[in-house]
């Protein structure tokens, strides 16, 4: 039975997939080989770079007009700057894989070429690669962006000087691929002193084309399979489900997909239906396992450039202008959406940022779900947030301070108080973006046969208190009705300096213009 892949790329036989060709601008492709062109192929991690990589060469071989070579050089990074010893590593990776394609030239050269060459060693064997092949080479290069400092920029710049010579004496194509484009790196060289512009150092790259995520027909279609071959079908709810959450990332919907239909009791029983509870239960096993995909997103949240930019999409914060550089950073790391408005790039990545950077917080929360929970199996979410309010007036100035995220202080503070209480019986989801003004957040609790949903509105006070109460409400209201939710509270952050909690600490019951009653806490 073929299932659902997560690890590695796609093997036709063993997974349910996409196909690899399908995804790239294949026609493109193909011309920008034809034309002898040098480029870029960019995506996020766990994309499918490598299997349409993989894919593409295989295409090239088999029709017959190239030798193309695929090689991966991550391996080469635990050399960091050692140019000469990183060269060895590629050039033995590169042989390797030529060998394995039938082309056992370098494999017989390539140690005295570096004996002799050493750090310029790449250069001079893809000349004499190119020279010996009755064929054009066409090099693709894999992972290219995990190499560091002067390594990567000697790479860069053999490339760059052997590439007049080209098809006779050089590679007539090559892709480098990796998350980032060649124009973002930013390299730092320990033996010229001097940061190195990937573009300069690679200053003949013809195109830069970035691999998509599924759409929503891909994302069908996959699952289709599944059914095909299983007779297990995913509701309508399900199918619907599976794509908001994901937004077609492929290892979202690979694993959410594998999780529900391959590891869970339910799921493996292929009598019955896949439905969205199932998918949503299969997130948060994911998440709390913090999973590798996940946990190495999670862990660029402590790079600067990447917190210059989330942390107001945390906050609400009002719009801002950003170095283009740091958005373009984020959004080849996947975090954010590659459309407007700027925002998270799938739900499931929006409940994981701010639960990483509460992480340690919700652990030491000295608090216990059956606090808040009644003899119906119900949460008061009104002894909830009096508890929280109280929490806040008294520590909030030691939590937020421990946060990196300070300008999001507030409101991470309140997310992880009610993730600590939540996390045993319901689940939270989170709307945040710039500009916006608040986060929006919807505790979904089932009790009995039925599901319980309340609205929590987080806006920081701006203008006057009236104002901004007045505005919340609604908002409140709006998010209620969208929901289903059937209360609302509103808490309103008073961050101003040289207040008194006296004056901050307040409790009201306010009536929206169309008569629904809103809970509002001031803190």
């Amino acid at each position: 039975m073929r299932f659902f892949n997560t690890t590695g790329p796609v093997r036709l036989d063993d997974h349910y997939h996409v196909p690899p060709l399908d995804r790239l601008a294949l026609d493109e492709v193909l011309t920008l080989i034809q034309q002898k062109k040098y480029f870029v192929l960019h995506a996020p991690r766990q994309t499918g770079k490598t299997s349409s990589l993989l894919a593409l060469r295989d295409l090239l071989n088999a029709e017959g007009d190239y030798r193309c070579v695929y090689v991966n050089v991550e391996a080469a990074q635990a050399l960091r700057e050692d140019v000469e010893q990183a060269m060895r590593t590629l050039l033995g990776g590169l042989a390797s894989r030529a060998r394995l394609a039938g082309d056992e030239f370098l494999d017989a050269v390539w140690l005295d070429l570096w004996t002799k060459y050493g750090a310029g060693a790449l250069g001079e064997a893809l000349t004499r690669w190119a020279e010996a092949s009755p064929k054009p080479l066409v090099l693709l290069i894999d992972e290219i962006d995990a190499l560091v400092g002067d390594t990567l920029v000697s790479v860069l710049r053999q490339l760059r000087a052997g590439y007049d010579l080209r098809p006779e004496s050089f590679p007539q194509s090559l892709v480098l691929c990796g998350v980032r484009d060649v124009r973002d790196y930013r390299i730092q060289s320990t033996a010229e002193n001097a940061m190195i512009a990937g573009g300069s150092a690679f200053n003949i790259k013809a195109e830069s084309l970035r691999l998509g995520d599924f759409s929503a027909e891909e994302v069908q279609d996959l699952l289709a399979q599944h059914t095909a071959e299983t007779g297990q079908v995913f509701t309508d709810d399900a199918l619907e489900t599976i794509w908001k959450q994901t937004q077609g990332q492929p290892w979202l919907v690979n694993a959410l997909a594998y999780e529900t239909c391959f590891k869970s009791e339910v799921g493996r029983n292929r009598s019955h239906p896949v439905v969205a509870e199932a998918l949503l239960v299969a997130q948060e096993q994911l998440i709390r396992r913090r999973e590798t995909h996940l946990d190495q997103l999670a862990d660029k949240l402590k790079e600067e450039r990447v917190r210059r930019v989330v942390e107001p999409l945390l906050s609400g914060g009002e719009q801002r202008h950003f170095a283009d550089r740091d958005l373009e950073y984020v959004r080849d790391l996947g975090l954010l959406a590659q459309d407007r408005p700027l925002r998270m790039a799938n739900p499931i990545y929006a409940e994981v940022v701010p639960r990483e950077l509460t992480w340690v917080v919700q652990e030491e929360f000295e608090q216990d779900t059956a606090w808040y929970v009644d003899a119906e199996g119900g949460l008061d979410v009104d002894k909830l947030m009096s508890a929280f309010q109280a929490f806040f007036r008294e520590h909030s100035e030691h939590w937020v301070g421990r946060f990196q995220y300070q300008e999001a202080g507030p409101q991470l503070l309140l997310q992880a108080f009610l993730q600590r209480i939540v996390n045993s019986g319901g689940r939270i989801e989170r709307e945040y973006g710039l500009g916006r003004g608040r986060t929006d957040l919807l505790i979904v609790w089932p009790q009995g046969e039925q599901t319980r949903k309340v609205v929590v509105e987080c806006k920081i006070l701006h203008k006057s208190l009236e104002q901004t109460v007045a505005e919340g409400v609604e908002q409140t209201v709006g998010y209620m009705d969208r929901c289903g939710a059937e209360a609302g509270h509103l808490v309103i952050f008073d961050r101003r300096e040289n207040r008194r909690w006296a004056d901050k600490v307040f409790y009201d019951r306010r009536t929206s213009v169309g008569g629904t009653a809103i809970e509002v806490w001031g803190m």
